[in-house]
């Protein structure tokens, strides 16, 4: 079986795909990889560092994977809400430049450079996943509220990302499939601040959360590369 990476492996999402990965039966092998490493690993999983805001160590974790192993899935679970200690703008008036600058690093950027050095090690004659975190909120044809302005761009910038990539992905794996998720209000530092509002049903645990994004993509296919789906498996709106 082929290795599963999952990166952002210290986060509440990242952490939860890195459990799951690990306890299925197929048991191929789980490289988890973040800025630091995790607390605790569950039995066979292998950690390394990275570090989105740094080119060279996303090259580095990309050249210490072993060649000699195919890379079956590529998760990237990274995100930021708050940026900056600054929360989501709720008008014009509030727009930052170093603020938005830090919001498209961290959402945007850093997943675009991890596909510009794991891509190439997805096989080119079987079945491979590629797939980043977004959020419905990045869509411009669902936003009806406004607000949010850095968080919303960003996202929206990694689905235009995704999107490209797939395309030039599937001249060279024509069976490869990338992809942007959005895994619905996941009760986790991110969504701490703003849950307020959600209800009891709508906010996920994450071990939930996982679970439902490993079964959206063991569903996909490669005609869906290039797409942006929810957490139930519904096609989203760009």
């Amino acid at each position: 079986m082929g290795v599963s990476i999952v990166i952002g492996a210290t986060g509440g999402i990242g952490a939860a795909l890195v459990e799951q990965l690990a306890a299925r039966a197929e048991g191929g092998p789980v490289v988890a990889l973040s800025r630091r490493r995790p607390d605790a690993l569950p039995a066979g999983v292998s950690w390394g560092p990275i570090d989105l805001d740094d080119e060279a160590s996303i090259l580095a974790a990309a050249e210490a994977l072993d060649p000699h192993v195919a890379v079956d899935r590529v998760l990237v679970a990274t995100g930021r809400l708050q940026v900056l200690g600054r929360t989501p703008e709720k008008t014009w008036r509030q727009l930052d430049r170093d603020a938005l600058l830090a919001a498209f690093a961290d959402n945007a950027v850093g997943p675009a450079l991890v596909a510009k050095h794991f891509l190439p090690r997805l096989p080119r004659d079987q079945r491979s996943v590629f797939a980043a975190l977004s959020a419905k909120v990045g869509s411009i044809g669902d936003n009806r509220l406004g607000g949010w302005y850095g968080y919303r761009a960003s996202k929206s910038a990694l689905n235009q990302l995704i999107h490209t990539l797939a395309i030039e992905l599937a001249r060279q794996r024509p069976q490869a499939i990338c992809v942007a998720l959005h895994p619905g209000t996941v009760d986790t530092g991110l969504s701490a601040p703003f849950q307020g509002g959600v209800s009891a049903e709508k906010l996920f645990t994450r071990d939930l959360a996982a679970t439902q994004l490993l079964s959206v993509l063991d569903g996909l296919s490669p005609a869906d590369s290039g797409g942006f789906f929810g957490w139930d498996g519904a096609a989203l709106p760009w």
